[in-house]
């Protein structure tokens, strides 16, 4: 369990976002090296939410979307812009969130709120968000910041409206990455977290065409 492998709480905070510090502000940096990734991600991404956004018992509305560890605007850019009204970015980069207001050029119009803030201090507007997105960001929360986090989107979203955590999974047990200071969970762990959240899963699904070398990506959505 992540409670056991994360000793020091601070230190586990301090060291990630050092390591961000000095992460290039480039696609290639928000990937740690596989930029080249990016489009079959979004694209696996926009398949998942295409469901979300068609008429049925699971519709949401498309007024407002929030990216959790959005870095320098990738996810905002190509996958929420195109599908929200507004968009609000929230990472805890100040660098990277200054960096996305030329990346994301014209469009960047549209971004509501740009909230510098690691996620376990960050609490989403109550009853605001269509969609909130989260992806590759949930190993830098402890076991009880992660749940706490949960909870506090609930709250966040309108009545339709769906939480996505897209991340790695493991096959057993909780792996620790001392290079960026995040844990990686499999998916006992974090379904058992979204469970004590008060959230359901309503879909979840494999990232297909990703290098063997990486752990599995997958996308949950709950409400």
């Amino acid at each position: 369990m992540s409670a056991e492998i994360v000793e020091d709480e601070a230190q586990f905070y301090c060291k990630a976002k050092k390591y961000w510090k000095n992460v290039p502000a480039t696609v290639d940096g928000m990937l740690g090296g596989y930029g080249h990734i990016s489009t079959i991600d979004l694209n696996g991404s926009k398949k998942f939410l295409q469901r979300f956004l068609k008429d049925g018992p699971h519709r949401i509305g498309t007024a407002n979307a929030l990216d959790c560890g959005a870095g320098i605007g990738r996810i905002t850019k190509r996958l929420l812009l195109p599908l929200f009204k507004t968009v609000d970015m929230v990472d805890v980069t100040d660098d990277f969130l200054n960096k996305a207001k030329n990346y994301l050029g014209e469009d960047g119009k549209r971004i509501g709120n740009f909230y510098c803030c690691g996620l376990q201090d960050f609490s989403p507007e109550p009853n605001r968000y269509d969609l909130i997105w989260i992806q590759w960001v949930i190993g830098h929360l402890t076991d009880c910041h992660l749940e706490a986090f949960l909870k506090r989107c609930k709250v966040g979203l309108r009545q339709s409206g769906i939480i996505v955590i897209k991340d790695n999974i493991t096959q057993e047990g909780v792996i620790m990455d001392d290079v960026d200071s995040s844990i990686c969970r499999d998916m006992d762990v974090v379904r058992r977290l979204i469970r004590q959240a008060g959230l359901s899963v309503v879909a979840q699904e494999k990232q297909e065409n990703f290098p063997d070398e990486i752990y599995s990506v997958f996308s949950i959505a709950m409400r």
